[in-house]
């Protein structure tokens, strides 16, 4: 049998060329005929050979979804977790359209997480028009704590800068309360599916949201185990324990720190912040 392709005489029978080993038969799609290769249709059944598809490659076989990972370790670690909350909110979705009410409140969050990230805050939540942010997660630092309150004070410079161009377009000015605490917690996800994040449970996260609750307007207010970990670093006012509408059982002493201490100050100092006042309208206390 000659080779169409390599003019090469091969005995009979065989399927392949012995010199350049192309194909010697053909074998139609139609009946499975063995025909001569050169040829252009099948001697069986008469269907074109030349016009045969090539041969597809087979599917891969689906892949099974993969198994869900098991969920993130729950770990124990301190955080200082800080609760920051608009103030007033109620009276502002009153007197604005929603479009411009969300505009407010993206604002707002966007400065507010300018003043954590650079701290190395971790925003966990946004609550509305409420953030809770932890520090210490997922990377510990040594001064957490110093960052967190640094964090808060910065929020409301930042409010003050932001309703210098609130003020000329809505005709007021936005308030915020910031609550601080440093203490164990047990953090790792919770939820599942498309809803899993991970949260900090425990009675650390708890006190920093009475904190925040006791909170007057554009006040950052710690505990007294956050205040240890920053002593002479800002200026606070110590006030007397209260009672927090959250937990009106138990009362909590409620540093407020106004701003960083200068650095000739050694000691605590009283150093109120100044109120809104004249025809500027305040949302807040």
């Amino acid at each position: 049998m000659r080779c169409p392709s390599c003019s090469f005489e091969n005995a009979s029978g065989i399927k392949f060329c012995g010199e350049c080993g192309a194909p010697l038969k053909l074998k139609c799609s139609s009946c499975g005929f063995d025909n001569a290769a050169g040829i252009k249709f099948c001697g069986e059944c008469g269907a074109p050979l030349g016009e045969q598809a090539a041969p597809q490659p087979a599917a891969p076989p689906e892949l099974a979804p993969a198994p869900p990972g098991p969920a993130e370790a729950a770990e124990r670690r301190q955080l200082t977790v800080m609760f920051c909350d608009l103030v007033g909110s109620t009276d502002l979705s009153q007197h604005l359209d929603a479009e411009d009410l969300r505009s407010v409140v993206r604002a707002y969050q966007e400065a507010a997480s300018g003043a954590i990230d650079r701290y190395a805050g971790h925003i966990a939540q946004y609550l509305g028009d409420g953030l809770l942010v932890y520090f210490g997660y997922p990377q510990a630092h040594e001064d957490d704590a110093e960052r967190a309150v640094r964090a808060g004070l910065e929020i409301l410079a930042a409010l003050r800068t932001l309703n210098d161009a609130l003020e000329p377009r809505h005709g007021m000015r936005l308030a915020a309360r910031v609550g601080i605490h440093t203490g164990p917690v047990v953090i790792g996800a919770m939820g599942g599916g498309a809803k899993s994040e991970v949260l900090a449970l425990g009675d650390t996260t708890n006190i920093a949201a009475r904190l925040e609750a006791v909170a007057a307007a554009d006040t950052v207010v710690i505990s007294g185990a956050t205040q240890r970990l920053v002593p002479g670093m800002f200026c606070c006012t110590i006030s007397a324990p209260r009672r927090s509408r959250a937990s009106p059982r138990r009362s909590m002493p409620t540093p407020c720190c106004r701003r960083p201490v200068c650095a000739a100050a050694s000691t605590w100092t009283r150093a109120c912040s100044p109120r809104w006042s004249g025809a500027t309208r305040s949302w807040g206390c």
